[in-house]
């Protein structure tokens, strides 16, 4: 079967765009062949900064030819309703068949749709993904109308199989499709001509292009390693550069170079990010002493001088950046030493945080107050943790996160250790801002957890009180992150935070919520609590939202989440998933399976008796009532569980609750085999309702298993 190889041949398109663009390639031509009716065996996508190519091997030489039969009027109906039928058919009478049916005749229409060769449906493809190619970004050129990320040159587009290839006859804004192609930009730009993707890859690596994006990087990070190491030093792994400088060139040549002894003081965080965002250089960096004293950058071709002049040109940039970074360093230095941390954040009361809530000074304050609220409660001194939060905040002022404000936080406390604060201040200035993510690092040290929970909820409190919540997936203030950062806080450290009360305690120092912007509960007493308690309990049902999303991940459903949300205790999360866990636990056995399906018999019985009966079976079920024997074997087994889950459950130890639940499972089966519930004798059905009633009450005491769905 023919094989298609289609190249797309232009100016430099930008690193991160092209792996969107090759995925997009892939997907429109597939689609749109697939959906013509040609068939594929398999599809590859690849990309350089001059070029995105498509290769489909297996491709159907033709469309099938499709017969659709589709039934019409009566033969004896009327003339109108014939006519609309041969409109919709785009038939005429004598196209018509008549047919036998159970009614009579009736007419049938025939219609034969013929198939199309492949050159003929890839080039009508192929023409409409370049006119509508969904760029980021696009330019138009010249006199043309066509719109691409960068001016496009050329389109490769050859279908080959055994007896050759040919081009695809294809005319896109006046150019047309060809066999040829052009190699490295400086090292081999003739144009060259290509019968399939094998000799077109075969060719390009001659020509000094590496096509694949991933053998790119891997020469790169192969090369730059091995400098380092020859060195005695080490790269600095950073995943994200490594894809963007493969997107940059076609030929990747791999130089080293060292870093002036006039810079190697400032912190290695500085050099690095100034090397990556300003030229691209990957870091590399002493292991001895954790220095960063030298860099690799990736030239795009192979020079006569092995790399010297690149390098020198390089050096010379990187000389001017770094002494622009050591002068950020040294202001914020002597700024430091003159007038404190604090001094450096005197600024903020400048600064706006949000219109609605004050300035960034004003932020802090609120934030201070919060940790030394939360500290006792994370095992914090309360005095630290506001010493933290009043400085946390301070090298948003520096001259270095006004460069590079990725570095907020790690500077404060590089900072704070100049200015002589404790370590675990300088420690908080970094570690506050996280987690930033579900894969960042959580902190654990308390003076850093109290400051990065207050942190987050005043950020939530604060917005949910002026009503800036998150609505479908818009979230312009990151609520989302700032929520799941407090429920990891929590869990990851184990706290037992009483999280309605705090997020009460951080809602209070914002202003008044407008009623409507919150759930007020209509059969609540409003007088009785003042607004903040309505904007935390909204934050903690938001908080449940969040932990839902994050449990699922761990393999908890979230029905389970919401029998357990249902029982006291819910605004501790801690408390929250261990029972979730244990319940979680629990129903993946078949003991716990079978006796949920036992509980949810019992609780329906007693329900549609206490509608039709108008009372509550909730007290007085006697074992003197007791007939049967498996009722009898019941009662002993409730008795026993009851004397065994409140001990449990009082100390958290849910694992041997629903060890002792698990127990009830045979009993109840057994009961219900041979017991009917509703006995002609008025007592024995009163009793064993009530005895239905203990069964929901036991079990509803370890989680609201009302909740559970299936």
């Amino acid at each position: 079967m023919p094989e298609l190889l289609i190249e797309l041949f232009s100016e430099e398109i930008p690193a991160r765009m092209q792996g969107a663009a090759r995925d997009n390639l892939k997907k429109l031509v597939t689609d749109g062949l697939v959906e013509a009716g040609l068939t594929y065996a398999s599809a590859q996508a690849f990309s350089t900064p001059r070029r995105l190519v498509l290769v489909l091997d297996g491709l159907s030489s033709e469309s099938p030819t499709l017969r659709e039969e589709r039934k019409g009027p009566s033969v004896s109906a009327p003339e109108k309703a014939l006519e609309g039928f041969l409109r919709s058919t785009g038939l005429t009478l004598d196209q018509l068949e008549k047919r036998a049916d159970k009614k009579g005749e009736v007419w049938f229409a025939v219609m034969e749709k013929p198939g199309r060769q492949a050159p003929e449906i890839i080039a009508e493809v192929l023409e409409k993904v370049i006119r509508s190619f969904p760029w980021p970004k696009a330019m138009r050129w010249g006199a043309g109308s066509l719109r691409w990320v960068r001016p496009l040159h050329s389109i490769l587009c050859l279908l080959s199989d055994e007896a050759g290839s040919t081009v695809v006859p294809l005319t896109v804004d006046g150019i047309v499709a060809g066999n040829t192609t052009a190699g490295h930009r400086f090292m081999a730009p003739a144009p060259f001509a290509v019968t399939g993707f094998e000799d077109y890859a075969a060719k390009l690596k001659a020509a000094k292009v590496v096509l694949d994006s991933a053998e790119r990087a891997e020469m790169i990070w192969h090369d730059a390693s091995q400098m380092a190491f020859a060195q005695g030093l080490e790269l600095v792994e950073d995943k994200g550069l490594l894809n963007e400088v493969a997107g940059l060139v076609e030929f990747p040549v791999a130089l080293m170079g060292a870093i002036a002894e006039d810079f190697l003081h400032l912190p290695p965080e500085v050099l690095q990010t100034s090397m990556k965002e300003h030229q691209k250089f990957f870091s590399v960096k002493n292991p001895k002493t954790g220095r960063i004293e030298g860099f690799v950058t990736v030239a795009n071709r192979e020079t006569a001088d092995h790399g010297e002049t690149i390098l020198k040109g390089n050096l010379k940039v990187l000389s001017a950046r770094l002494s622009d970074a050591r002068f950020f360093w040294e202001h914020d230095l002597r700024l430091v030493k003159s007038e404190g941390l604090e001094g450096m954040g005197a600024g903020l009361v400048n600064v706006t945080f949000h219109n609605k809530l004050g300035s960034q000074k004003a932020r802090i304050d609120r934030i201070e107050a919060l940790a030394r609220e939360i500290a006792p409660r994370v095992g914090a001194q309360p005095d630290l943790a506001a010493e933290a939060a009043r400085v946390v905040k301070s090298d948003l002022r520096s001259a270095m996160v006004g460069e590079f404000p990725e570095l907020q936080g790690l500077m404060g406390s590089y900072y704070a250790r100049e200015a002589g604060l404790p370590d675990a201040v300088a420690n908080a200035c970094k570690g506050h801002y996280s987690p930033l993510g579900p894969s960042d690092e959580v902190p654990s040290e308390p003076v850093t957890v109290a400051v990065a929970l207050a942190d987050k909820i005043d950020t939530l409190t604060g917005f949910w009180a002026i009503d800036e919540k998150p609505t479908g997936s818009k979230d312009p203030f990151a609520l989302r992150r700032a929520a799941l950062g407090v429920i990891r806080l929590v869990l990851a450290n184990g706290l037992r935070l009483p999280a309605l009360e705090t997020l009460r305690e951080g809602a209070s120092r914002h202003p008044e919520p407008a009623k409507g912007s919150i759930a007020w509960g209509a059969n609540e007493i409003i007088e009785q609590k003042e607004p903040a308690w309505f904007v935390a309990r909204d934050v903690l049902e938001f908080l449940h939202d969040r932990l839902k999303v994050f449990l699922k991940d761990e393999g908890i459903r979230h029905d389970v989440i919401d029998a357990v949300l249902a029982m006291p205790g819910s605004d501790d999360l801690t408390l929250v998933v261990k029972r979730a866990e244990a319940l979680s636990a629990f129903l993946k056995t078949e003991d716990g399976g079978n006796l949920i399906q036992g509980f949810k018999r019992a609780n329906n019985i007693l329900t549609q008796a206490e509608a039709k009966d108008g009372v509550e079976y909730s007290y007085g079920a006697d074992v003197k009532f007791a007939e049967a024997e498996e009722e009898k074997t019941l009662f002993a087994a409730l008795d026993a569980a009851e004397a065994a889950l409140a001990p449990a459950m009082a100390a958290e130890d849910f694992a041997t609750a629903m060890a002792e639940m698990a127990k009830l499972r045979a009993p109840i089966d057994a009961f219900f085999t041979a017991v009917q519930i509703n006995a002609e004798n008025a007592i024995v059905r009163r009793n064993r309702l009530n005895l239905l009633s203990r069964i929901r009450q036991i079990c509803l005491s370890v989680a609201d298993l009302t909740k559970l769905e299936g």
